[in-house]
């Protein structure tokens, strides 16, 4: 056998198959949404990622841009291309980080909260929407990764 182990060999069935699609299309319906919703309020979706990183980002009210380019799992040089854009739309600001001058730091404007708390405020209420969907479906693979794990260890 081979280092890519068949799926039977891993022990999925017909059900873990239905459930991994089930959840693959509720996540992407999620996506769809949020898409659009950034669509409609003038964005492109990884512009609303972006201000979702910035205003979420952990004890800060800025963020540095290689970081953001970390979160969106982007190069460094699309970061700076995606807060070209965010500034030039009166979104985003930057400023040079006071503890070190080669670091730049990006926070959003008033403007930019404003537009954000909208969109964001439509994303929570979607998840809202689908969260008993997506609670099945990760109550379902929690309970099946358990049970596969007990099955290898000889148990019940």
């Amino acid at each position: 056998m081979t280092d890519r182990k068949t799926a039977a060999a891993r022990g999925l069935s017909k059900s873990d198959y239905e459930m991994l699609a089930a959840f693959r299309y509720a996540l992407r319906r999620f996506l769809s949404f949020s898409e659009d919703a950034a669509s409609d309020a003038g964005l492109a979706p990884q512009q609303y990622q972006a201000l979702l990183v910035i205003k979420g980002y952990p004890g800060r009210d800025t963020i540095a841009i290689n970081e953001l380019a970390a979160q969106l799992l982007i190069k460094h040089h699309s970061a700076v291309g995606l807060v070209d854009r965010l500034e030039e739309k009166g979104l985003v600001t930057r400023s040079i980080d006071s503890d070190d001058r080669r670091k730049v730091n990006v926070g959003v404007t008033p403007r930019g909260s404003r537009l954000f708390e909208g969109l964001a405020a439509a994303h929570r209420a979607e998840l809202a929407r689908l969260g008993s969907q997506f609670a099945e479906l990760f109550g379902y693979f929690a309970q099946s990764t358990a049970r596969t794990r007990r099955a290898r260890r000889g148990g019940s």
